[in-house]
């Protein structure tokens, strides 16, 4: 199962990822300046997870496959790593969408 970790970043922002059952980061969101908003942004990403259309995906500079996750609205919600191909790529978001929905919330704030 899925874990969303809440986390501050230096600059006072707050910013979750999503980390897949065997603890990997599979999503990473952008800052929020506040907790509460931190907290809307990963009920988007349960929500829009679970729409392939949400999913932007695209390919860096060098050539690496990576993807957005994206609101109704276009806004970007989170962005995953760099992939070593498409087929990686595509077991990542599918990692997503399978684990975003039920994951935990747990915060390190310290």
């Amino acid at each position: 199962m899925g874990t969303f970790v809440i986390s501050k970043r230096k600059n006072g922002e707050f910013q979750f990822v999503l980390k897949a059952g065997n603890g990997q980061v599979i999503l990473s969101s952008e800052g929020y300046t506040t907790k509460a908003a931190c907290e809307n942004g990963i009920e988007s990403v349960r929500k829009n997870s679970q729409v392939d259309a949400r999913f932007e995906r695209l390919e860096s500079k060098n050539g690496k496959p990576y993807f957005n996750l994206k609101a109704s609205n276009g806004q970007i919600i989170g962005n995953s790593e760099m992939y070593e191909s498409v087929a990686a790529r595509e077991n990542g978001i599918a990692s997503v969408a399978k684990n975003a929905p039920d994951a935990t919330v747990k915060e390190e704030l310290e």
